[in-house]
Formats: structure tokens, C-alpha cells, sequence
């Protein structure tokens, strides 16, 4: 698997005291606002910084709300559902386990989470032919990989 992280998900108590952080404290630009989420462009776009509550990225990585160590996600984005399958393969032979099978999401893609320790989770995914974020999704806490391919 090629080293990449397309987006990093913090899972916070207080969204709108976090983004006011990033955005009125540090200056970083708002990149996309829906609902719960917020997300920052970092390094001209090709990844983000995204921000959402605790117990949403807990519950999207299909973890226990209560007592979960999951505060953290590293989101890779592919190009394809038989992508994400094969890196959620990877990702199990290197130890990882799986905390949520791939499956299709309610925003058009393709994702699943794989749990790499006790506090960190990954969320593979992606939207075929388009290795970004997908314009509606929720990168999310736990580490995962998402197909972004309607």
C-alpha cells in the first residue's frame, strides 16, 4: 500500500469550540460544513483536517460510544470498491483488525474501518475515479478506507 493519508478526522467534544480554534484562532479557511462536520484543505488540498463529534466518528466506525478509545481517523481514499476490499485485506494481514466491514454508504461511496491499536482506527474509502474526499462524506474517526464511486 502507497503511504497516504487523504484526510485526518478529529473526533472532538465540542465541534463549534474546535472549529472556531482552527478557523478564528489559527485562520485555516473552512473547506466543507455540513451538519456536524467541518473539514480544513491542508497542503493545497490534497488532504483535510476534519472535525467531528466523538460519538459520530464512534458510532460511523461502529465502535462503543461509551468508553471507546476511537478520538482519531486516517482516511485513505481509492479509486474503487475492489480497492477498498483489497486494503482492508492489507490492512488485516498486517495485524489490523476489522472493526466495520466494507460496505456502501448512505453518501453514494464504498467504506470500511480497520482498527491498527487500541486508540486508532483506519477508514478506507472512495468515489472511483476521484481519490478525494467526496464533496458530501464524513471522513471519520476511526481509521478507514472509502470508496468514493457511485
Amino acid at each position: 500500500m502507497k503511504p497516504h493519508v487523504s484526510s485526518i478526522t478529529l473526533g472532538v467534544k465540542d465541534v463549534n469550540r474546535a472549529k472556531q480554534f482552527y478557523n478564528t484562532g489559527l485562520g485555516w479557511p473552512i473547506q466543507q460544513e455540513r451538519r456536524e462536520w467541518v473539514s480544513f484543505s491542508l497542503n493545497n488540498g490534497s488532504a483535510s483536517l476534519g472535525l467531528l463529534a466523538r460519538s459520530v466518528l464512534a458510532e460511523d466506525a461502529g465502535v462503543a460510544t461509551e468508553g471507546s478509545s476511537c478520538g482519531i481517523t486516517f482516511s485513505y481514499v481509492v479509486p474503487s470498491k475492489e480497492r477498498v476490499d483489497a486494503v482492508l485485506a492489507e490492512a488485516e494481514r498486517a495485524g489490523g483488525k476489522i472493526a466495520k466491514p466494507a460496505q456502501g454508504a448512505a453518501w453514494g461511496g464504498y467504506f470500511g474501518y480497520s482498527q491498527i491499536q487500541t486508540a486508532i482506527f483506519g477508514k478506507w474509502g472512495g468515489r472511483p475515479g476521484n481519490n478525494r474526499i467526496a464533496p458530501n462524506s464524513q471522513p471519520s474517526l476511526c481509521r478507514g478506507v472509502r470508496s468514493t464511486r457511485h
